[in-house]
């Protein structure tokens, strides 16, 4: 009974960490620019200063999720990128 229940905790722990590890879907221009609440035409000036409002809210200093502010720092870049490209 023992050794199939060690099994089954090592089974979910494998699980756990498989799932973390995941590749997460990548996220659009159009997902970036709702999350930072800009329109999908804003100026790099635009983007930056909806990022630090944003950022000031979500960042783990200031009680936030670090998953957060790495998701609205992803949207920022793939928004700066967008805008280079264009």
């Amino acid at each position: 009974m023992k050794a199939l229940l060690w099994i089954v905790v090592i089974a979910g722990v494998i699980w756990l960490v498989r799932r973390s590890f995941m590749a997460k879907p990548a996220m659009t221009a159009d997902e970036a620019a709702r999350l930072l609440d800009v329109s999908a035409q804003a100026s790099a000036e635009d983007i930056q200063a909806a990022h630090r409002r944003l950022i000031a809210r979500v960042h783990p200093d200031a009680g936030g999720s670090a998953e957060l502010a790495a998701r609205v720092n992803r949207a920022r870049d793939i928004l700066l990128a967008r805008n280079r490209v264009a």
